[in-house]
């Protein structure tokens, strides 16, 4: 018997940094009215799914920022989220930023049981930009200035979702580009990778020139690479459009165990895609070419945990042999 569960990436166009939360709840709320009517099981919204991506404006007094956190889970505003769980049977993935009552700041997910319950939550190991205003840049990007590294690892619970038993993981943002990340959930028998990123169009960094078709690619690169190279499906859906001036590139998919894409976003609005995915389709890569306990050598790893920036390898000289 197969085990079939139908899951969905639910992509929120813009938020724009004058809405207040109910906004962004309601039109979550009715992605996952429409996600019922189509048989979802599970759906996924993107990062920092509540507010417009804050990290592009600096404060120099962080506590001016305490507005765009959430301080408890569930909380007033995001209710009707929990409610709409238990109502429509299905689970939910939300990224969200959170402040901790000892006032620690993490850029977080969770994903939620039907009955409203908590079952696992992640915070992002690998924040992007910096901490400081940075003048060379066109936008800043100051996750580091908001948010603290992950203290959780890369988590991966054996949880039910749908009418099956699953194992499921997450990553947020960037973390989609660092293997390592891939990897430690693979390492755990993950099955499915839920994330969510707020991903601009271009490169605004502003220290060397990227094509803007590229930076969709490398999004997928990254997603899909990391499904084939661990055997599990994906789950990636961003928000897309102009935020508060700034374009987000949207692009939402949902990939399987080969790296195929099973489905796409098309807009950069609010949209709903699903695919029905076999778990067991996880085996094939699991039992044969990433078959870890038969083909994996730690012993040649070192590098990997042991150092953290790249180092120049040694120069070969004539005569050295």
């Amino acid at each position: 018997m197969p085990r079939l569960v139908t899951l969905a990436a639910a992509q929120l166009g813009p938020i724009q940094k004058a809405e207040g939360r109910d906004v962004a709840v309601g039109r979550m709320v009715r992605l996952m009215e429409r996600a019922h009517k189509r048989g979802v099981e599970v759906v996924v919204f993107p990062e920092l799914a509540l507010t417009t991506f804050f990290p592009r404006w600096y404060e120099e007094d962080i506590s001016r920022a305490d507005h765009w956190y959430e301080h408890a889970m569930p909380s007033n505003e995001t209710a009707p989220l929990f409610e709409a769980a238990r109502k429509y049977g299905i689970g939910f993935h939300l990224g969200y930023a959170e402040k901790t009552p000892d006032g620690h700041r993490y850029n977080t997910a969770i994903y939620v049981h039907p009955s409203g319950e908590v079952v696992l939550k992640y915070r992002k190991v690998h924040l992007p930009g910096h901490r400081d205003f940075d003048p060379i840049r066109k936008v800043q990007h100051l996750e580091k200035r908001y948010f603290e590294v992950g203290n959780l690892g890369f988590p991966v619970i054996r949880a039910p979702v749908g009418g099956q038993e699953a194992n499921i993981g997450m990553m947020i943002c960037n973390d989609r580009r660092w293997p390592e990340a891939w990897r430690e959930m693979g390492l755990q028998q993950v099955e499915i990778v839920m994330l969510g990123y707020n991903t601009p169009s271009l490169n605004m960094d502003n220290r060397g020139f990227e094509a803007h078709h590229l930076r969709v690619e490398h999004s997928h690169l990254s997603i899909r690479s990391g499904c084939y190279q661990n055997a599990c499906f994906g789950v990636a859906t961003a928000k897309g459009g102009t935020e508060d001036g700034h374009e987000l590139f949207g692009h939402s998919i949902i990939v399987n165990p080969q790296g195929e894409i099973m489905a796409q976003a098309t807009s950069w609005g609010d949209e709903l895609i699903t695919a029905d995915c076999d778990l067991d389709d996880c085996n094939l890569g699991r039992t044969t070419i990433f078959n870890f306990a038969a083909h994996r050598r730690t012993e040649a790893y070192q590098r990997i945990t042991t150092q953290t920036g790249s180092e120049a390898p040694p120069v070969w000289k004539p005569g050295q042999g």
